[in-house]
Formats: structure tokens, sequence, C-alpha cells
């Protein structure tokens, strides 16, 4: 059976777009506001969610490349701040499946979908001007430095850090256990995706067993798999513009549903090329294949975004801005969007196209 077609992904996606319509949909105003909760990350697991990606030998769904980006279209465009929360764990699972070696116990349990993981793995972006330091010990590596931004915290039990060994310049990224030398400086105070529990975060000397790390590289590759994963718009631009079209098309403000006839189509060409040439980046063994169209890509679905947000909120006039009102919410998490996984070359190409 071809996977694109497989009827238990179609039933997972059923389940999965029952939940978020029930249950994320309808707080994420108030999860903006409180946070995301324990209970959240409960329900996820239960749904699967937490290790769908995990061959079902492990307890998984294995589920397939298409599926997932319509899960993440799904979480994204009902609860952003749920989403970005998840969205720090949800490649684990598949990314260590996929090393075919042997998994440690904390691997496996990541396997089994039976915790949460944090990702601080951006920093690796501003070496040498600041980074976790990875040195060599026996049997392992000490990590010793701040993550400038992990998700969830106070949710997750591990992290998936990324460090720099300064001297030869290896990037080590690893499973980290949350424990006493892992330790919050403080929550950001952020305009967009406040209750996604983002922190500042001390690792102070943490030893890191050889069995926990998932890959060793010269700084030069990890660099180039990074501007390849940031170069690209992803599912959960998509997600969030579907559910900021929906809303203009119900809107009952004059020419509301004109923005969002004149803008649908336009996303939907977006999204074909956006997946269509990250596809092909895969298949091409990913990089900086044909990088000038991915980030043109990009730009163009920020452009999008910011546009119809705009609209929603003129749409809704003063009680836009209200707290109680999603058009501020989805506006602020299209002022994540611009920033997110934003490395030099996506910086230079979203303001050159704002120059023009």
């Amino acid at each position: 059976m071809n996977p694109a077609h497989d009827n238990s992904n179609d039933e997972f996606l059923v389940r999965v777009r029952d939940y978020a319509e029930r249950v994320l949909r309808p707080a994420a105003l108030s999860t903006d506001r409180t946070g995301v909760h324990a209970d959240r990350i409960d329900e996820l697991g239960g749904l699967g969610l937490l290790n769908h990606l995990a061959p079902r030998a492990s307890g998984g769904l294995a589920i397939d490349r298409d599926t997932d980006r319509r899960v993440h279209e799904i979480i994204s465009g009902a609860c952003f701040n749920t989403w970005l929360v998840w969205a720090q764990h949800a490649p684990l699972a598949g990314r260590i499946a996929a090393t075919g070696a042997p998994v440690s116990a904390l691997a496996a349990r990541i396997l089994r979908g039976e915790l949460l993981l944090g990702a601080g793995v951006s920093d690796v972006r501003r070496f040498p001007e600041h980074y976790v330091r990875a040195r060599k010990a026996a049997n392992g590596w000490v990590f010793d430095g701040t993550l400038s931004w992990v998700s969830g915290w106070g949710l997750n039990s591990a992290l998936t850090v990324s460090a720099v060994e300064p001297d030869t310049e290896t990037v080590v990224t690893a499973l980290v256990p949350v424990g006493e030398r892992t330790r919050s400086t403080g929550p950001l105070r952020l305009g967009a995706v406040a209750g996604s529990r983002t922190a500042r975060v001390r690792l102070d000397e943490v030893f890191v067993p050889d069995e926990n790390v998932l890959t060793t590289q010269s700084l030069d590759r990890a660099r180039v798999e990074d501007a390849g994963t940031a170069s690209d718009a992803r599912a959960h631009h998509f997600g969030l513009a579907e559910t900021i079209l929906t809303e203009l098309e119900h809107s009952t403000a004059p020419l509301a549903a004109d923005v969002a006839a004149t803008w649908r189509p336009r996303v939907a060409e977006i999204r074909s090329t956006a997946y269509a040439l990250a596809d092909e980046t895969t298949a091409a063994g990913g990089g900086a294949h044909r990088l000038d169209q991915r980030l043109a890509t990009k730009v163009a679905s920020g452009e999008a975004l910011s546009a119809i947000s705009r609209a929603l909120l003129i749409a809704r006039s003063g009680r836009g801005l209200g707290d109680d009102d999603t058009a501020q919410l989805h506006a602020r998490s299209v002022l994540f969007v611009l920033v997110q996984g934003q490395t030099a070359d996506v910086r230079r190409a979203q303001l050159a196209a704002l120059a023009r």
C-alpha cells in the first residue's frame, strides 16, 4: 500500500482535527494568556502525537511526510502556542529512528512517546559570539552555557541541545535530561507566543554520555543543514494562514471575504511551491539546493501572512486589538513566524524584498 493513501493515516488526521477543533481552538486565547498546561501534553500523547513519526515496532505510528505536514497545519491553525511547544519535540522520534543506531534508554522513551522534549539548537548560529560550549570527557561530553530559547519549559523532561567544541569547531547534538544542572534563568517576556512557556535555560557543566549523542559534525556542515531547514516556508505557515483566511471569509465586514478570495489561491500556490521545493531538496541531499527559490518562497509566505493578518485586524476594527479577539492573536503569531529560524540569509531576503 502506498503510505500516502494509508487509511490509518487518514483516520489519524480525523482524530487530530477533531481534537484541534474541540479542544485547542476554543482555548487558544486563554492558552496564550495562561500558557500551555501539562494536561495538554498528556492529551497530545494520548493521540499518539509525541511519537507519531516513530516506527510501529517502537510503539509509534510511522506517519508519512505528507500526513505529518497536515498535522502541523492542523495544530498550528488551531492553537499556535500549543503547536510551538509540540513542534520542539515532534521531529525527534523520526530523527532517532532514522539513524538506525542502537538507542539509549532515554531515546527509547522518546520513541515510545513517554516524555516531552524541549529544543535548544539555534545558538550554533551565533558561534563564536554566543553558544553552548562542548568539552570532550571520558565516555561523553560536558555541555556548559545558556540556551537562548527553550519552549515548553516546565513541561520538558529532556532537551535536544546543540553545543560547539570551539577548538575543533565540532557541533555535538545530544539529548540532555532536565535536572539540577539545567535551570531556567527566567521566562522570556514575549509579545508573541506568550503562552509557549519559553525561557532561557542555563546548562551548568552537564555531563552527556556518548549514548545520548545524536550527531557530531563540523560547524560548516551544521550551518549548511541549518540554513537548508530555515530557508523553507513550512507547514505551520499554512496552518496559520488557513485559520486567518477562514475568519476573513466569515467576517461581516464589507470586502473581508473579497480579501480572502484574493489571497486564498496565492497562499495555495505558495504552499504547493514550498512543499515541492522541500521534497526536491530532500531528494537532492539537502543543503543549499535551489536556495534562492526557497528563500523567495519563504519571503512570499511571510508577506501573505502579514497581509491577511492585517486585513483581519482591519475587518475587526478596534475590537480586534482586545485580548479576547483572535485577530490580535493571529497578528502576533505572524510576527513570530517572520523571525523564527531567521538565519542571515533569511533576514537578507526578507529585508531585500521590503526594500524593493
